[in-house]
């Protein structure tokens, strides 16, 4: 007789994810490849049980955001844009004075942009947590350190 092997999905009603806190330093780190491994950890893929219609994801702390780096020549090319809804009120800002002024946004913007947009992706980018400095307010969670494969930045 042989047994079948059936994979379960978890829902909303089958409980909640077991959550864990992961930290980064962000320090020398490269912005894109530091923020596409931030979403998968706030998505929940590195888990076996990841199910793409539920929030299975851990939480990110960022630490140093200042300390990112940018490659090639996108500190001076690329462009952050926000409207400020009202006529003629679009604003622009080149990537290095966003990270010189408020490096946040620039991890916060490429973190976004890799998340499921509505209202999963809305609850899942609520769990990242971004500091410019070294402190921050979570230490009774007992964050894990994450390590980030970049090749040209700090391990």
């Amino acid at each position: 007789m042989q047994t079948t092997q059936k994979s379960s999905w978890l829902t909303k009603e089958t409980g909640e994810a077991q959550r864990e806190w992961f930290q980064i330093d962000a320090t020398g780190q490269t912005l894109g490849r530091m923020a596409s491994r931030i979403a998968l950890v706030l998505r929940g893929k590195h888990k076996a049980t990841y199910t793409p219609n539920v929030d299975m994801g851990d939480f990110v702390i960022v630490l140093n955001a200042g300390g990112v780096r940018l490659t090639g020549t996108k500190a001076d090319k690329k462009v952050y844009r926000h409207h400020t809804l009202y006529p003629g009120g679009i604003r622009e800002k080149l990537a290095k004075d966003v990270l010189k002024d408020n490096p946040e946004r620039a991890i916060q913007e490429a973190v976004w942009g890799m998340l499921p947009k509505g209202p999963l992706g809305r609850r899942i980018i609520k769990k990242l947590k971004i500091y410019t400095g070294a402190e921050h307010d979570h230490e009774a969670q007992k964050p894990r350190v994450l390590q980030i494969n970049n090749p040209g930045g700090k391990n």
